[in-house]
């Protein structure tokens, strides 16, 4: 045992380090092991130290482990920031430690070729302070997670390695660092949405009465993170957020009958200078909700003095969807408040005698590009000064198109606060088209006719029809207002206004009508679904034509065809019985819809239809060969067949006939359908026989048939041997086949062609003329 051996193990002795020493293999090779103090040799080699430090670290403190680093991984560039780059093991000696791991340095490589990468310290790196997580097994193990910080872009380009020294501490125990380096790839091709990207662009609908700024279309594009959008053309309402959105004008859209479109061409490029672009329209549909009516659009409010805080003075009244009220001016109302909702006008504080003038305006919270305004005179009257009560004080109805002229639409009750009844006046305001078809009658103290009444009663009266059905009342959205002004005598003159509205309904009043005369034609072969035609009805109900067309019976057999309920369309669906020569007739019902109020007042008329079916001209059969060349050597019997002929007719299930119509005089062929037969006679000496045959496919006029050419060489099946040795050669002169085809063709008279070319060349020759004129200017 040397000296570094010797001291080596009493320092261990002091220390009361267990374990055991391993001393080098001898000659023989094997390991000797000994307990400490104990084995001849075991202080002879300073090696054993390697064994004895497991345990001593528990005294001297053996520096946490880093098993995974160094390491390398890799991470593309369109990593979203908060995504895991790498987790590392950490564990520690103790148990019961918990180690502190923190990133210590990051060095990043800025690419200046293919295998020179310079490191340098980088402040702004992209990753996040080290998460400790347990990991459970061992209790003493844990795992370090390296994530990107929020808002962290990697650009391959610019920097595509990151080296991220860690550094780890256990309590108690020495700190150890290691290596984890992180290398940055290229990402993906940036690529718009197809149907975005392409030619036309994408294609969105809204309806005009969209809230402001609602989302209307999102531009996608792969890969999504770090992408910035940009609008290419302007003068568009439309908005363009950072995040690819597409939003609705701030105001929302205009109000218009017509369909408005609007057209952006948005480029979308990355951090990494990739870019796609594309295009979107969007159609903004008109409206189909109502719009927003004031009721009255001028009222003059009395009120009597004396009204404490908070009282209803007026209301004002409006039609429409997201109904809201405010007041236009005074900017600061002293005396009067509106409810946004409900639009009541009440008192601020006690009223006394005054006069104040309020614009009130009603709008759509949704659109408030759509609104009406009215203005309210408000007038507080002292209690002497007040003026007529009139009950209703508002009046709104709804009155049949059909009601008489002169039937009561309403009675008014009014009393004057002074007693003077009988010095009321009653007059009719309002627009001309209203005072065309109302009246006012009294009270009066005389009154005639069926209207007799007292002296606080006033009758309106109808002065004319009202037709729903004509366009005057279309125009006026099937309403009508107007204003009774009641006036009371004395000075000075004191009045109250009865706001009226009347809404005409309709009546289901006509007959729907058939058009005259329909007829239609289809071709006996037409397929299924084919369109024969369509039935045209006329209702002069409002709205117009809105008819149900129902066939009568049914489709089925007897009548293979059906109707569109909506728009009399008229399909084959089923198949057409070619021998009907006379068609069909079908009876179509016509059912007028949404013409009255009581869904079940509905009118109806049959109508008669005639199909006609239109014969399909038959071609003549098809045959494949036309001109055949045969040879057959003559047996015994009966009937030899010969051959069968292929044709087919037009349609393929036409019926064919078959027949010779040349070239069997002599009767040695016969046609049984498609088949050719010879009949064996006494036929000496070889023969050619050139046969035609007819084929044709129906039996009408004209018949449309094919004509075929048949050679049939027929040679006996035994030759007599002639009488001389001399051998006699004869060739057979085949006869020509000669087929004749007839083509149309037009020629002109004589005098034609001179008048003709007469009047080409005086037209050629005036072409010169005017040619040579224009030369000499």
């Amino acid at each position: 045992m040397g000296t570094y051996g010797r001291l080596t193990f009493l320092l261990l002795l002091l220390l009361r380090a267990p374990g055991t020493f391993v001393k080098s293999a001898g000659k023989s090779g094997r390991a000797t092991h000994s307990p400490v103090g104990t084995g001849p040799s075991s202080l002879m080699e300073p090696r054993g130290l390697l064994v004895a430090m497991a345990t001593w670290g528990q005294y001297w403190g053996v520096p946490p482990a880093l098993p995974d680093l160094p390491r390398i991984v890799t991470l593309s560039e369109d990593a979203v920031p908060g995504a895991r780059v790498a987790e590392v093991a950490v564990s520690c000696s103790s148990a019961g430690s918990s180690p502190q791991v923190t990133l210590e340095r990051v060095e990043s490589g800025v690419p200046m070729d293919s295998k020179v990468t310079p490191r340098n310290a980088d402040p702004d790196h992209p990753f996040n302070p080290i998460a400790i997580n347990a990991d459970g097994v061992p209790a003493s193990t844990f795992r370090a997670e390296v994530s990107l910080r929020a808002g962290a872009e990697l650009d391959a380009h610019r920097v595509n390695w990151y080296a991220l020294t860690l550094r780890a501490a256990c309590p108690g125990e020495q700190e150890v660092t290691g290596q984890l380096y992180v290398r940055v790839t290229s990402g993906q091709a940036l690529r718009c949405g197809t149907t975005f990207a392409s030619a036309g662009g994408d294609v969105v609908q809204v309806s005009a009465d969209v809230a402001p700024r609602v989302p209307l279309y999102a531009v996608q594009a792969q890969p999504p993170g770090g992408l910035m959008f940009q609008l290419r053309n302007r003068g568009t309402p439309l908005t363009l957020t950072h995040r690819g959105l597409v939003l609705a004008p701030d105001g929302g859209f205009s109000p218009s009958k017509d369909t408005q479109t609007f057209r952006l061409e948005i480029e979308v490029s990355d951090r990494h200078g990739q870019n796609c672009s594309g295009a979107v329209t969007v159609e903004v549909l008109p409206s189909r909700r109502r719009r927003v009516t004031i009721l009255a659009p001028q009222q003059e409010v009395i009120v009597p003095e004396g009204i404490g805080p908070l009282e209803v003075v007026a209301q004002v009244r409006a039609s429409g969807d997201n109904v809201h009220y405010t007041i236009l001016a005074p900017i600061s109302p002293a005396l009067f408040t509106i409810n946004e909702l409900t639009g009541e006008i009440r008192s601020t504080r006690w009223l006394e005698v005054a006069h104040a003038h309020l614009l009130v305006k009603a709008y759509n919270a949704l659109q408030p590009t759509d609104q009406a305004t009215t203005m309210l005179n408000v007038t507080v009257l002292g209690r002497d000064q007040r003026a007529p009560s009139c009950v209703p004080a508002l009046y709104t109805s709804q009155v049949r198109e059909t009601v008489s002229p002169g039937s009561t639409l309403v009675t008014l009750r009014c009393t004057d606060p002074a007693g003077d009844e009988g010095s009321l006046r009653y007059t009719l305001e309002g627009p001309p088209v209203s005072l065309s078809h109302f009246h006012m009658e009294g009270p009066q103290l005389q009154v005639s006719g069926a209207l007799a009444a007292l002296q606080d009663t006033v009758a309106q009266q109808v002065n004319t029809t009202l037709d729903y059905d004509t366009e005057a009342m279309d125009l006026l959205g099937f309403q009508l207002t107007a204003t009774i002004v009641v006036t009371a005598g004395g000075q000075p003159l004191r009045s109250t206004r009865v706001p009226v509205l009347v809404t005409v309904t309709p009546v289901n009043e006509f007959t729907p009508e058939c058009p005259n005369g329909i007829i239609f034609t289809v071709l006996e072969t037409a397929p299924f679904g084919s369109i024969v035609g369509r039935v045209v009805g006329t209702d002069r109900d409002r709205p117009p034509d809105s008819l149900e067309y129902s066939l009568e019976g049914g489709p089925g057999p007897a009548q293979p065809f059906s109707i569109d309920a909506h728009t009399g369309e008229i399909r084959v669906v089923g198949p057409l019985v070619p021998p009907r020569r006379a068609g069909y007739r079908l009876t179509v019902r016509l059912t007028d819809t949404h013409n009255d109020l009581d869904p079940a007042n509905r009118r109806s008329r049959l109508c008669d239809v005639a199909v006609r079916l239109q014969a399909v001209p038959e071609r003549a059969p098809l045959c494949n060969p036309e001109v055949q060349e045969l040879r057959i050597t003559a047996g015994t019997g009966s009937r030899q067949p010969v051959t069968r002929l292929l044709c087919r007719g037009d349609p393929e299930s036409t019926t064919l006939s078959y027949a010779i119509v040349g070239g069997n005089e002599d009767g040695h062929f016969q046609q049984e359908g498609s088949i050719l037969s010879y009949i064996p006679g006494s036929l000496a000496e070889p023969r050619t026989f050139v046969l035609l045959v007819e084929v044709w496919g129906s039996t009408g006029s004209p018949r449309r048939s094919t004509v075929l050419a048949l050679v049939v060489h027929v040679t006996p099946r035994s030759t007599p041997a002639p009488p001389s040795t001399t051998t006699l050669r004869t060739t057979l002169r085949k006869e020509p086949l000669v087929v004749r085809r007839t083509e149309l063709a037009w020629l002109p008279p004589a005098w034609f062609v001179a008048v003709l070319t007469a009047s080409g060349a005086l037209l050629l020759a005036s072409l010169c003329c005017v040619a040579h004129s224009v030369l000499r200017r």
